[in-house]
């Protein structure tokens, strides 16, 4: 599996937003680009993306920004990427076929283990959630009052 550079700075932009009281105050898309290197046009549609899929909410108008939509334990990689790149799956190769209805000679076999494959991928992304990646980034305190408190 390869991640693309939409769900490594989508990851980016939801951990700068826990790394920094995201989960209380807004954040500006301008604040979030400059905390991450991240280009802030290229940002704004993944965070409209990240929107859409549930993972943060916006507010308009002076102090405005994004906060994220859920605790930091509550929101997984597989989630992050999911919601900018699509379903997470090892190929684009097709489901399995059913009742031994293979139209070529070792297909059935390699499109049920390439299934398999991104199956794990899936659980193993989903064993990390965005408070595991505030832990690794040395934060000391995930927001401990807010909306989800």
């Amino acid at each position: 599996m390869k991640v693309s550079t939409r769900g490594d700075y989508a990851s980016r932009a939801l951990l700068s937003l826990a790394l920094h009281d995201g989960a209380v105050k807004p954040t500006s898309v301008r604040d979030i680009a400059d905390r991450t290197g991240l280009p802030q046009p290229y940002l704004e549609q993944i965070l409209l993306a990240l929107k859409g899929a549930g993972l943060v909410r916006s507010k308009r108008g002076v102090g405005g920004g994004y906060v994220l939509a859920r605790e930091p334990d509550a929101i997984t990689l597989s989630q992050i990427v999911s919601a900018v790149e699509g379903p997470i799956v090892a190929g684009d190769f097709g489901e399995p076929h059913k009742n031994g209805a293979c139209d070529h000679e070792g297909q059935c076999v390699l499109l049920a283990v390439w299934a398999e494959v991104g199956e794990h991928m899936r659980t193993h992304l989903d064993s990390f959630t965005l408070a595991d990646m505030v832990q690794r980034a040395g934060a000391n305190v995930v927001a401990t009052v807010g909306p989800f408190s």
